[in-house]
C-alpha cells in the first residue's frame, strides 16, 4: 500500500483515499487536523516534515526545525522591542 499522495483537501477525500487503499490510516490521520479550538495553539508535522503551529491565525505557520530554532533563540529580542514599541503595535482580538 503506497503511502504518496495527492494534494488532499477534505477529510471526506482523505477517508476515501484509505477506503480504496491509496494511503494507509496512519497517514490519513496525519493529514486529518487536529479538533482542538478555542483558542489553543498547537503543532503538527507538515507533509514536508516541518512544523506547523495551528491556533495563530486561520492558515498554519509552518517553519523547518533550523527556522523554529532560530526564531526561538531570538524570542528575547522580540519581547524586547515589543515592549519598546507597545504604543505603536495594534491589537488584534482573538477569534
Amino acid at each position: 500500500m503506497s503511502t504518496a499522495v495527492s494534494p488532499i483537501v477534505s477529510v471526506s477525500e482523505i477517508l476515501a483515499a484509505v477506503a480504496a487503499g491509496r494511503i494507509t490510516p496512519e497517514r490519513a490521520a496525519e493529514l486529518i487536523p487536529s479538533p482542538q479550538r478555542g483558542g489553543r495553539l498547537w503543532c503538527k508535522v507538515s507533509p514536508k516534515r516541518a512544523i506547523s503551529i495551528y491556533g495563530l491565525q486561520r492558515m498554519p505557520v509552518t517553519l523547518y526545525i533550523e527556522q523554529w530554532k532560530r526564531l526561538l533563540d531570538f524570542g528575547d529580542e522580540i519581547r524586547k522591542f515589543a515592549g519598546e514599541h507597545d504604543a505603536q503595535l495594534k491589537r488584534k482580538a482573538r477569534g
